[in-house]
């Protein structure tokens, strides 16, 4: 029996034919603590409807250009909070508990995060952000769905056992969505609350199977019958240790209620020692097509109560785990299934768009932005969508490698692809060596296009700090045009041809991403 083993078995008392936790040996809880705490948890906060990421993230370099195509809807400059380093870059003023991560070093923000070709139906989009598809690809397995299939295969055959007694995946306030499937399996549990519900002990039947499809079919329902009692038992049990320790939680009518009692959930679980991986929860409302704001003062109003709610509800939660011990061990990051437009409408609100900033939270983050504030074009247009920085299966692939520890060819193999890593997340627990090198290229000219405007073609000057290089045109809706390069290329400068004499006259994006940098340049195509 391996040390795990020993700790997880001493742990356990057997009362009745059901496993209770005991924490009576002094010694046996101080060496179970040391071996489970350096089990890693990702807790993935969906913000459901698609967040406005100016209104968020607001690029006061720009600020100039957004009064002209935001004045419905735009944050006052002067009540832009701060953020330190970022001479340029605020938060909404309802993101108070958010700005002091970001002054605590444990915020970091990766600006214009999107895919190609991005989609704008809410269903279709939430599914490209959840299975990690390309836009024209529909796949039945979820990027977390199958990275627990990769650390745990054959599930749900054998599970729980000693090994992994709990739930792998833990939906709380929704059902288990695509994200956390893996080819029509769910890989975790969805629970509302932490009541043992269900109490199936001691009644799951046990006649003979037939040996037909449908004695199968029934063995399958029996199995996840019986993972549902024995998850629900270890749940509640985890529930009662009593923890939660902040006081910052929003209660009541406070915005953000609903969220702060997920997260809630979540610190209890992992203080009452579920070696659970990944926890999923979701708030809604960000739809925001009217009334994003109150006419009369735009920090106020729909949208600003759903920033507060997040950012009060991920801060409470963030105090509550430094105040439990327990934040080194825990990674949290946002996401939304687009953004919205740059130019507003005249109903007060921000229609569908492409790019949005991600939010990672938590002790082991990089504090600080990755990416540069959006490019706002002089000539935008109803249609015009902000830039791709980085594509959202990078933010994925830096999540299990720097936090997961998994092989990068175990990434590709989850991901369906090769997407470059960023540095959002010290990496220093899975590599053993120093943090990886940040992105320092914001204000160098790595990537020049010239002539700018053109007629039929342009010339692209490029500088490859050595590694998989990748170059890509894209129109101003965020549709991918064209790659003109995209493999591994020694450090040096070097130049290519761009030729966009067949397409229409208009705004176009080039866009650069080496490693961890990444730049985006406008180009412009006239008559």
């Amino acid at each position: 029996m391996n040390r795990r083993k020993f700790l997880r078995n001493a742990s356990l008392a057997t009362i009745g034919g059901m496993s209770v936790r005991s924490f009576s040996n002094p010694l046996v809880q101080a060496l179970r603590d040391r071996e489970l705490g350096g089990d890693r948890v990702l807790v993935i906060v969906q913000l459901v409807g698609g967040n406005d990421g100016l209104n968020t993230v607001i690029p006061l370099d720009s600020y100039d250009l957004l009064s002209q195509f935001r004045s419905n809807v735009l944050i006052p400059e002067g009540q832009v909070l701060p953020l330190s380093g970022l001479s340029s870059t605020g938060l909404h003023p309802a993101m108070g508990g958010m700005r002091d991560l970001w002054e605590d070093g444990k915020l970091g923000i990766v600006q214009g995060v999107s895919y190609p070709s991005p989609n704008f139906s809410h269903f279709r989009a939430t599914d490209i952000w959840e299975t990690g598809a390309n836009a024209n690809q529909l796949l039945n397995s979820g990027w977390a769905g199958r990275y627990l299939d990769l650390e745990f295969p054959n599930y749900p055959a054998g599970f729980p056992n000693t090994d992994m007694p709990d739930p792998l995946a833990i939906r709380i306030g929704g059902p288990v969505s695509l994200g956390l499937q893996n080819m029509g399996v769910s890989m975790g549990v969805a629970i509302n609350n932490t009541d043992d519900t269900l109490n199936l002990t001691g009644n799951i039947f046990n006649d003979p199977l037939t040996a037909d499809c449908s004695g199968d079919k029934l063995g399958y329902v029996r199995n996840v019958q019986r993972q549902a009692d024995l998850y629900g038992d270890v749940i509640n049990a985890a529930a009662t240790a009593g923890c939660n320790q902040s006081t910052l939680y929003p209660t009541g009518v406070e915005p953000g209620a609903q969220l702060a009692q997920a997260l809630k959930i979540v610190a209890q679980l992992i203080c009452g020692g579920l070696k659970t991986k990944i926890y999923w929860v979701s708030v809604g409302g960000f739809d925001t097509h009217a009334a994003q704001v109150v006419a009369s003062d735009h920090t106020t109003g729909a949208h600003a109560d759903l920033l507060q709610g997040l950012s009060d509800s991920i801060h409470a939660f963030q105090d509550d785990l430094g105040l439990l011990g327990l934040e080194d061990r825990v990674l949290g990051m946002t996401f939304s299934e687009f953004g919205r437009r740059i130019q507003d409408n005249a109903s007060g609100g921000t229609d569908h768009g492409s790019a949005l900033p991600v939010f990672l939270f938590g002790s082991q983050v990089m504090s600080g932005m990755v990416g540069t504030n959006p490019d706002i074009p002089a000539n935008t247009g109803i249609n015009t969508n902000l830039a791709m920085q980085y594509d959202f299966r990078s933010v994925y692939a830096s999540v299990l490698t720097d936090w997961f520890c998994v092989d990068p060819a175990d990434v590709d193999q989850v991901l369906l692809d090769t997407y470059q890593p960023l540095p959002i997340i010290d990496p220093a627990g899975c590599l053993g060596t120093a943090v990886r090198e940040v992105n320092q290229s914001a204000g160098d000219r790595i990537l020049e296009v010239y002539p700018n405007p053109f007629v039929e073609r342009t010339t692209l000057k490029y500088t490859s700090n050595g590694g998989r290089m990748l170059v890509q045109v894209f129109n101003e809706q965020g549709q991918l045009l064209t790659t003109l390069l995209n493999s591994v290329v020694a450090a040096g400068t070097y130049t290519m041809d761009c030729d966009l004499g067949d397409l229409a006259p208009g705004v176009y994006y080039a866009r650069l991403q080496n490693e961890g940098h990444q730049q985006v340049r406008n180009m412009l195509k006239v008559r």
